[in-house]
């Protein structure tokens, strides 16, 4: 299985969450690989520089070094607007950053890793997981 982590997710583990912490090594424990979308990598990036917090700015690069950033592809993008204009079709709204967020998960068959599931819970086809609760 591979996991996608959310920003909310980065940040718990940035912070030493237990919970959070042990949900990871219980999936490193089954095989798990994991990956930052591209979009998360930004999001994190611009809060740690805004905040100047050089010692979770180091935790974080062994965290992208680790586990890599992935890349917004064509198609991915191409899902993107199709997540949009279904969501929109149905008058319902979220940030374009999750749903690219969603669109390379869907493409990379990644199952996302957030508490903000409320967020993703009208796109179709996503498989999400909250390690908080």
């Amino acid at each position: 299985m591979t996991y996608a982590l959310d920003s909310n997710t980065i940040i718990h583990l940035l912070n030493h969450n237990e919970a959070v912490l042990a949900r990871r090594q219980e999936a490193v424990a089954a095989g798990a690989r994991f990956i930052i979308p591209p979009v998360v990598d930004y999001e994190i990036q611009r809060g740690l520089l805004y905040r100047s917090a050089p010692k979770k700015e180091q935790l974080y690069k062994a965290l992208i070094s680790y586990y890599g950033v992935g890349e917004m592809t064509a198609a991915a993008w191409a899902r993107a607007a199709s997540i949009y204009a279904e969501l929109r079709r149905k008058s319902l709204t979220i940030g374009d950053g999750d749903i690219f967020i969603a669109a390379f998960c869907m493409l990379d068959n990644c199952t996302l890793v957030t508490n903000n599931t409320k967020h993703f819970e009208n796109i179709n086809g996503l498989k999400t997981v909250d390690w908080v609760m």
